[in-house]
């Protein structure tokens, strides 16, 4: 019903914002973005979902479109709601949530407060198929990075980051990281990537 609304941020609380269009002000949930939006009194476009049911109605916003988007498809999942898709976008950005999503990774998910293990392996299952790998990084996670029996040095670095404790989404971003990695052995990429783990 509303795409977006442009207009003059008034106010940020912790889990919504004031955008202020001809003198009515929205108050519009939003995920936990306070860094990312600009100064209060500054002009911003705010792209908006509706929420409706029979005992409530909501607006929900976000910054980019991308972000919107990955909403929507959220609360597409069984028991996924509004609220709790709020709580996965405060928690992972929509890039970190396709990479968990994509490596069956449940213990990234599960860093959002109120999703146990059945909820995001939920989110995979549902979400799973609707992503086409249109990025380089997500082809390799699908062909190479976490592929059983190779003797890949990628695969081999990932899988030793997972042994240790990482999940697959952490391990294929700090792997990623890693300038030069095509020209090392495993060795030496585990000890760049754990680096990228600490710092």
């Amino acid at each position: 019903m509303i795409s977006y609304i442009k207009g003059t941020l008034a106010a940020i609380m912790t889990d919504s914002i004031i955008l202020e269009n001809q003198g009515i002000g929205y108050d519009i949930k939003t995920p936990v973005i306070a860094e990312h939006l600009p100064k209060v009194g500054a002009d911003c476009i705010i792209y908006t979902y509706m929420y409706v049911r029979e005992d409530a109605i909501g607006l929900y916003g976000f910054l980019t479109r991308e972000d919107l988007d990955m909403f929507k498809l959220l609360i597409t999942v069984n028991g996924i709601g509004p609220k709790v898709a709020l709580a996965v976008l405060s928690t992972l950005s929509v890039r970190e949530l396709k990479f968990a999503i994509l490596s069956d990774d449940t213990k990234t998910i599960c860093k959002t407060p109120g999703i146990g293990p059945k909820g995001a392996k939920r989110i995979i299952l549902d979400l799973k198929d609707k992503f086409e790998l249109e990025e380089p990084e997500e082809e390799v996670l699908q062909t190479d990075l976490f592929m059983d029996g190779t003797e890949d040095v990628v695969a081999l670095t990932a899988q030793a980051l997972v042994s240790l404790g990482y999940s697959n989404s952490e391990a294929y971003r700090s792997i990623q990281a890693v300038e030069g990695r095509e020209s090392m052995d495993t060795e030496t990429l585990l000890k760049a990537a754990l680096k990228r783990m600490i710092f």
